[in-house]
């Protein structure tokens, strides 16, 4: 959990699954004034002697400055914020509403268009880490919103996360979310490519999980490509040594790939990803276009 000499805000959690429960829980222990809300009462139960349950939507927001909305998906974050028991009938004026649910950035740039309407502050917030994360309060939370509102809400970001990244205008946030998860599930679906690719050779799944993890710690996740400030191609001054690496990577993930399709090939088993992947390599280390 991140200090801040600021003192958070009244806050409050519509939602209280997974992700929900770790932003009450460590909201609670940090001694902010808090509200929950969720339709199931044995959600809500626990909370009794540590916050305000509310009623409804509405009158969470009546006790609240900052709102954290953790629910399922677009129509839910809808169904919790319009209507007269949602967040805009009870929130006062230059309240500001939190959306941690994962949903799309157009839902985001409605609901803060009506959010204006009412006088409410939207912050688009994807979060990262999960629900042990969330529990520990060590989220990393990706914030899209005006300066002053993401000032505005930091202090409860700060009980809840590692670290709280500002990453542009409304629908920031979670565009850096969508675009975070698309490496999560896409190195899930290499990671079944490989498992598919191994089984068939008679490699022992479980001793290929541990020397992944543990080559892992050395070598680095899908990040370790993810330090340049644009994905175009190296321009023509970048320094020689510099690029001489990235041919060298290059040239090693071409032998690897098309290794490893060869034995795809002779045991059977497709590897659409490794295909893709090998013809995307030099793209990959910025040395030029995708082949036509």
């Amino acid at each position: 959990m991140s200090e801040s000499a600021v003192p958070a805000p009244r806050a409050g959690v519509i939602g209280l699954g997974d992700i929900g429960r770790g932003l009450a829980d460590n909201l609670i222990r940090a001694g902010v004034t808090l509200s929950v809300c969720d339709i199931r009462p044995e959600a809500t139960d626990p909370y009794g002697d540590g916050a305000h349950v509310a009623s409804s939507p509405a009158d969470l927001a009546r006790h609240c400055d900052v709102i954290l909305v953790a629910v399922l998906d677009d129509d839910q974050v809808r169904g919790v914020l319009r209507g007269d028991d949602g967040v805009f009938a009870g929130a006062a004026e230059g309240s500001t509403v939190v959306i941690v649910s994962t949903i799309s950035t157009s839902t985001v740039e409605e609901l803060h268009a009506e959010g204006t309407a009412h006088g409410v502050h939207i912050v688009d917030c994807g979060v990262s880490g999960g629900p042990s994360a969330a529990a520990s309060g060590q989220l990393v939370c990706m914030v899209g919103g005006s300066a002053e509102d993401v000032a505005r809400v930091t202090p409860v970001l700060n009980v809840i996360s590692s670290l709280v990244l500002h990453m542009g205008p409304h629908g920031a946030g979670l565009s850096a979310k969508l675009a975070r998860n698309l490496v999560q599930y896409g190195s899930w679906l290499a990671a079944f490519e490989a498992q598919e690719l191994a089984e068939a050779a008679g490699i022992d799944l479980q001793k290929l999980g541990q020397a992944i993890a543990e080559s892992d710690k050395h070598i680095g996740g899908a990040s370790r490509l993810m330090f340049r400030t644009t994905a175009e191609p190296w321009p023509a001054d970048t320094d020689a040594g510099l690029m001489n690496i990235m041919r060298n990577a290059s040239r090693m993930a071409h032998k690897d790939l098309l290794a490893a399709r060869q034995l795809g090939d002779e045991l059977g088993v497709p590897l659409p990803l490794a295909d893709l992947t090998e013809s995307r390599c030099d793209r990959i280390f910025g040395l030029g276009p995708d082949p036509a």
